[in-house]
């Protein structure tokens, strides 16, 4: 029983050390492809975008420049903007059930990421947590603000700023920064 315990391990130590091999291989390549294309800047000056995320933003929302017509057609697309549902005294806001879910799933992992390195994004979290937001729903709101900002960055052809994008102002900044 012990050898083939050990033959199995053996394998799967094999099957492993390929996959990460690969796996830098296939990173790197997705690097160099993104870093030749004329937006590579734009979305690594955006909070919690790296070379692999931002490469992957960028492939699930497309480079035609005229593809979304404003913001909100942006974050439409994204499934980050919520839906209202209103009816009578009653108003509901829910998540988007039809979205691309690949691009969802990155904006999520950016902004989570960029909680740590923004304090804009930080401050916005805070406040829709202290309104009673859920952790997804709070976290859906920073992801649907960044969609608007690298949405107006790519239009502008301008890198993000701190200032610009959350509308503070550096004394209040350093504040939140601390």
């Amino acid at each position: 029983m012990v050898p083939a315990y050990a033959a199995s391990a053996s394998a799967l130590i094999a099957v492993l050390t390929a996959m990460t091999e690969q796996t830098e291989v296939l990173a790197g390549q997705v690097e160099q492809g993104f870093g030749q294309h004329p937006d590579v800047e734009i979305y690594l000056s955006q909070p919690g975008l790296g070379m692999i995320l931002g490469a992957r933003v960028l492939a699930e929302f497309g480079d035609d420049p005229h593809r979304y017509a404003d913001a909100k057609s942006r974050k439409n697309y994204s499934g980050m903007s919520p839906i209202t549902k209103a009816s009578g005294t009653k108003q509901v806001v829910l998540a988007r059930y039809a979205r691309n879910r690949r691009l969802g799933d990155a904006l999520f992992l950016q902004a989570y990421s960029a909680l740590r390195s923004s304090p804009g994004a930080r401050a916005f979290y805070d406040r829709h947590r202290a309104r009673g937001a859920t952790h997804y729903q709070a976290l859906r709101a920073v992801a649907n603000r960044l969609v608007g900002i690298l949405h107006r960055c790519l239009r502008t052809r301008t890198l993000y700023d701190e200032n610009q994008a959350w509308h503070l102002r550096n004394d209040k900044l350093t504040t939140l920064a601390a």
